[in-house]
């Protein structure tokens, strides 16, 4: 019998990556909620929206088509956003935009509806808590703001994306208040959720301890 899992914890942590390699394993669907926001903020900046202007934000969301295709990537209407929306801009500007209670409100009944058939896996900032808070296995994945921004200055490298280490770093640092100290769904453990740090921790690692969580359940 499948069930849904939740994986929480701040930027660039590894939840997608984990949950990416989780869900092929166990042969679930990874919803990517982060990449929702994402494409919010990527839209609402192609469309010269104030990412203040919640009402603004709010109804553009009503006509924006957010979708995932078998491979993982991320579309909306026609257009892949899969790399558009990975860059440090959108990072923050994805931070300022699920600040909004009416745009967090639209886009969790979105994921909502969508993990109601079980066999899911969603990462983010408030899954546990408040998308999927009867999710059957809770993960809150933490790491320290160096191990995150060497993460994610690697991964722009790769990617052949500009990238500068400490502009990465003082953004996780922002990032991480902003996503904590917003009034809506504020990032934060769930009580119930098992604490991961993945600080000194291999990708390999990290999948074999939730695996053998799993197993003793």
């Amino acid at each position: 019998m499948k069930i849904n899992i939740a994986i929480d914890g701040p930027s660039a942590a590894g939840k997608s990556t984990i949950a990416d390699i989780l869900a092929r394993k166990l042969r679930y669907a990874h919803l990517d909620t982060g990449a929702m926001y994402r494409c919010v903020a990527y839209a609402a900046i192609q469309q010269h929206i104030d990412l203040a202007d919640e009402d603004a934000l709010t109804k553009m969301l009503e006509h924006l088509d957010i979708h995932f295709n078998d491979a993982g990537e991320v579309w909306i209407g026609s257009e892949n956003v899969s790399q558009s929306i990975r860059t440090n801009e959108i990072s923050m500007a994805a931070s300022k935009v699920s600040a909004h209670p009416q745009v967090r409100k639209s886009l969790v009944a979105k994921q909502q509806k969508i993990a109601e058939n079980k066999g899911y896996i969603l990462d983010g900032r408030d899954i546990g808590t408040v998308v999927l808070p009867d999710a059957e296995l809770k993960i809150y994945m933490v790491a320290s703001v160096e191990a995150r921004a060497k993460r994610r200055y690697k991964e722009y490298v790769e990617k052949g994306m500009d990238a500068d280490y400490e502009t990465i770093y003082r953004d996780i640092e922002q990032r991480d208040y902003q996503d904590s100290h917003r009034k809506a769904s504020p990032l934060k453990k769930a009580a119930d959720a098992m604490e991961i740090d993945t600080s000194d921790m291999t990708i390999a690692e990290v999948i074999a301890y939730i695996m053998e969580r799993m197993d003793k359940q």
